[in-house]
């Protein structure tokens, strides 16, 4: 992890790099307003679904549209962006049961795709593998068992509808009983960040592993998952059925 440190710059030095920006900006101006860029860039950036850590919800094979407008923009909204950028432009928190995309704060080379379950000040913890927010166990509801997580044999797994105060309702996984993150400490969320969890619970790196991951910054985010817009199967085949809007 890389600990940033303030350091004092000469004016001047400051002066020149706002006199660079500025020139740059300028140039930039005629590709800045080409119908392409403006979308790419300011309004809908395209991903695909690497992992299953979102399954059901989203699947390997699947493209998604993150729109990079609802949160506001920030360092990591732009793949040109420069160490000048801090903070976000027409920022905006995101709600309980946002799908999103970010960079953590422990690895800022990777995009990630997770659910965004606290906000600050919110107390998170699961227990027995049912999430906890502010003290209030989660409504969940079993539905029937299912075929996921990448265990052999297709072996059935169980497969719960969670609902969360704010009203989103989606289907987690839940693979194995009393797994290793089923059970852990009370998370309190600080200002300024999120804490975010995989819909595959027993097969997802998330907020729950504070040494590897932890809280999210809420200037990493990139923006919020709308649509799946494309998706291919196992064979490489269309897989119409799961395009449309994402819980």
């Amino acid at each position: 992890m890389t600990i940033l440190q303030e350091t004092i710059r000469p004016r001047s030095s400051a002066q020149s790099r706002e006199w660079k920006a500025i020139v740059i900006l300028i140039l930039l101006i005629p590709v800045l307003w080409s119908p392409p860029f403006l979308f790419r860039f300011f309004l809908y950036q395209p991903f695909n679904i690497p992992s299953g850590s979102m399954a059901p919800t989203l699947m390997v094979g699947d493209y998604v549209f993150a729109a990079k407008y609802a949160y506001g923009y920030g360092h990591y909204s732009f793949p040109f962006a420069q160490s000048w950028i801090s903070g976000r432009v027409f920022a905006a928190e995101p709600e309980h049961g946002d799908i999103v995309v970010f960079r953590t704060a422990k690895d800022s080379s990777v995009d990630y795709v997770k659910r965004v379950v606290g906000l600050p000040g919110d107390r998170i913890q699961m227990r027995q593998g049912q999430l906890i927010l502010n003290d209030r166990p989660v409504t969940r509801v079993a539905l029937e068992y299912g075929l996921a997580c990448g265990v052999d044999g297709g072996v059935k797994v169980k497969r719960w509808r969670e609902t969360l105060p704010s009203g989103a309702s989606y289907v987690t996984y839940d693979c194995i009983d009393n797994g290793f993150l089923d059970n852990t400490n009370v998370f309190t969320v600080p200002p300024g960040n999120f804490f975010a969890l995989g819909d595959n619970r027993d097969n997802s790196t998330d907020s729950r592993m504070m040494s590897t991951f932890g809280f999210v910054p809420m200037d990493n985010l990139v923006g919020k998952v709308t649509r799946i817009f494309w998706s291919l199967d196992e064979d490489g085949e269309p897989h119409m059925e799961r395009l449309g809007k994402v819980e």
